[in-house]
């Protein structure tokens, strides 16, 4: 099919992520007022989304602290730049299992809770956007799980519809496009629907253009998407993004670096991709922009 390219495009910075990662940069934020400021330093290069993890501030580990995504959410609200805000709502689907002779008990990292308290920060914070994992996958890991069930997903979704906040569909693998269909099929998720296609991420869809396209050709004509790669493909794929009609994600949680041997902070990652976007005669647009698009409503600051 012909590639029909994006002509505004809108860039999305994925921040701090829940990956190993905190200890390879010192430029991967860890406590929440670092996780704030790079996220306005990136909405100041030119990001229309912040999509933000939280870590423990001595750590660097990922968290699930209420209190952490509270002062992200207020820092950022707060900043003297208007920014859309997308929280994770990935974490607490993890298993751990045994060795292949005894997988249970389930081993240590393990950490699966239930569908209300995989969203407790989304109702405390109501973000414009936070993500949706629609799929169970294998990651590269040997014997973890990111576990995310049919059911799971029909309840965490419904909360978020019930909410008012726009799920962002994470989609590893054609699978997971297919029942994100099934849910706004059934009336669980609103449609035309938000989608973030990504790539490479082991073991999910590789990020060679074929199976990319093939991603793209299964997402509905009147839905929005996105896409990334992970490492030296990111910013490959702010350009294979826009060609195939999407918008561009990039940040610390996919690639840690800008050139070979230089590590990046978030910011300098949005401005490359400013860049790229610009070079191929596009537009970069802004948060207002996204809100128009995607019928989102800007909350205001706690207090205002």
């Amino acid at each position: 099919m012909p590639l029909t390219m994006n002509r505004e495009v809108f860039i999305t910075c994925a921040v701090t992520g829940s990956g190993g990662t905190q200890d390879r940069s010192p430029h991967v934020p860890r406590s929440p007022k670092q996780i704030a400021d790079s996220a306005i330093a990136a909405a100041k290069a030119g990001a229309a989304v912040v999509h933000c993890h939280v870590r423990d501030p001595e750590s660097g580990t990922p968290s699930r602290d209420l209190a952490y995504y509270r002062e992200v959410t207020d820092r950022i609200r707060d900043a003297d730049v208007d920014v859309v805000l997308n929280l994770t709502a990935g974490m607490g689907g993890d298993i751990v299992f045994g060795p292949t002779s005894k997988p249970l008990p389930v081993q240590a990292g393990t950490d699966m809770i239930g569908a209300e308290e995989r969203v407790a920060h989304i109702a405390e914070c109501l973000p414009e956007i936070c993500t949706l994992d629609c799929g169970t996958m294998n990651f590269a890991e040997a014997d973890y799980v990111m576990t995310n069930t049919p059911g799971m997903l029909r309840a965490m979704g419904a909360m978020m519809t019930e909410m008012g906040v726009k799920p962002e569909i994470e989609a590893f693998d054609t699978g997971h496009l297919w029942f994100a269909k099934e849910l706004v099929r059934e009336g669980i998720l609103e449609g035309p629907a938000l989608v973030q296609l990504c790539m490479g991420v082991p073991w999910g869809a590789p990020d060679d253009l074929n199976t990319f396209m093939a991603m793209v050709n299964n997402v509905p004509d009147d839905w929005t998407f996105s896409a990334f790669a992970l490492g030296r493909n990111q910013m490959a794929y702010v350009a294979a993004a826009i060609l195939a009609g999407g918008n561009v994600r990039v940040g610390l949680e996919d690639n840690l670096w800008l050139d070979k041997g230089v590590l990046a902070t978030n910011a300098q990652l949005v401005e490359r991709a400013v860049g790229v976007i610009e070079g191929m005669g596009a537009k970069v647009v802004g948060p207002q922009a996204v809100r128009e698009k995607l019928g989102l409503v800007k909350r205001a600051p706690r207090g205002a």
